[in-house]
């Protein structure tokens, strides 16, 4: 008994010292090297539904911007000889359009119409699928290589691509023979336009469709439009604008219609309502429809019997197929007050 006791018990010294306990904080050390992963396998990024009438409207109020600093620009050179400045418009553009770049997105700052509908751009690629967010709008602004294949394609290829458009049209390329480097080079000048066309609108669909990258230059540089405070409204009223379109609309629907609408024919109309009709009808019969004074020798319009001034009747009558201008019936002679019918139309 005593021989394996010994035995069981050197045999368990043996054992402990190959293998000797871990230490009393390695529970601690594992759980923090496991925190990482479990909070990346239960953290996503929070999607963010940036307003695509913000977007947009940010381009137009950058255009507008735009248009308004070449106006005033053009004024500069107003009394210089007329259309010297046009053969130097896309110059000018171009000129305008890396003020603005340069002044805002080359500074890390949003142009004037993303400012307006509090928008910045963030580096899409620089935000990871799976990291600790507090609202989703976090994320590095763009880099400096962004910047500038931004300033290539906005600025540089709007100006390049409106040089070759004006002087191939001055060159008359697409009226050359079939078989010329000119014609040839128009033809692929139309087909480029035509693929960029196509690829822009069907950016135009996937854009409406999620909400991001506006224009095929944001899509390739993956410079997306996000806001830059989530506690700010937009700057911009439209009231003002609601206001004007309405207007708008309706006075292009009364220049549409009031040339349609006989304005004897409505006198006519509306002569019953008139509140004065007993008091003025009797001094309104004797008073010419055309010149509004007292004929002194009256004649009258056949077949209505409406008294007219000669001079008046005369001449409507000989210039043109004359209706009254009371009854709106056709004048087809006249006769002098108190006579018998004259022959005269």
């Amino acid at each position: 008994m005593d021989r394996q006791t010994l035995a069981s018990s050197s045999s368990s010294t043996s054992g402990n010292s190959a293998n000797p306990p871990p230490p009393e904080d390695a529970w601690f050390n594992t759980y923090l090297k496991l925190i990482p992963q479990w909070q990346s396998a239960h953290t996503e990024l929070i999607p963010v539904e940036i307003s695509r009438v913000n977007q947009v409207d940010a381009g137009r109020l950058d255009a507008e911007m735009s248009a308004m600093l070449k106006e005033q620009l053009v004024k500069v050179f107003s009394l210089l000889k007329p259309g010297m400045l046009f053969q130097y418009e896309p110059e000018l553009d171009a000129f305008l359009e890396f003020l603005i770049w340069r002044f805002s997105i080359w500074v890390d700052k949003p142009t004037p119409g993303n400012a307006l509908m509090n928008l910045r751009y963030r580096d899409e690629r620089a935000v990871e699928p799976r990291v600790k967010v507090r609202m989703g709008l976090e994320g590095p602004g763009l880099t400096v290589s962004q910047k500038i294949w931004y300033c290539i394609a906005t600025v540089g290829g709007q100006y390049i691509w409106a040089r070759l458009q004006s002087f191939s049209a001055f060159r008359r390329w697409g009226d050359t023979e079939q078989r010329s480097l000119a014609r040839r080079s128009w033809f692929i000048l139309q087909r480029i336009e035509g693929f960029y066309k196509a690829a822009s609108f069907g950016n135009l669909l996937i854009f409406l469709l999620t909400g991001r990258y506006r224009s095929l230059t944001e899509r390739a540089l993956r410079a997306r439009l996000v806001y830059g405070s989530p506690n700010m409204n937009r700057s911009v009223s439209f009231e003002y604008m609601n206001r004007q379109l309405v207007w708008n609309e309706f006075s292009e629907m009364l220049l549409l219609l009031l040339p349609l609408l006989n304005s004897s024919s409505l006198r006519k109309v509306l002569r019953p309502f008139s509140k004065d009709k007993s008091s003025n009808s009797e001094g309104d019969d004797a008073l010419c429809p055309i010149c509004q004074t007292t004929p002194v020798t009256p004649f009258l319009a056949l077949p209505c019997q409406h008294r007219y001034c000669y001079y008046c009747i005369r001449t409507r009558c000989a210039s043109m197929s004359f209706r009254c201008s009371r009854c709106s019936e056709p004048v087809v002679a006249m006769q002098r007050h108190g006579e018998s019918v004259s022959n005269e139309t």
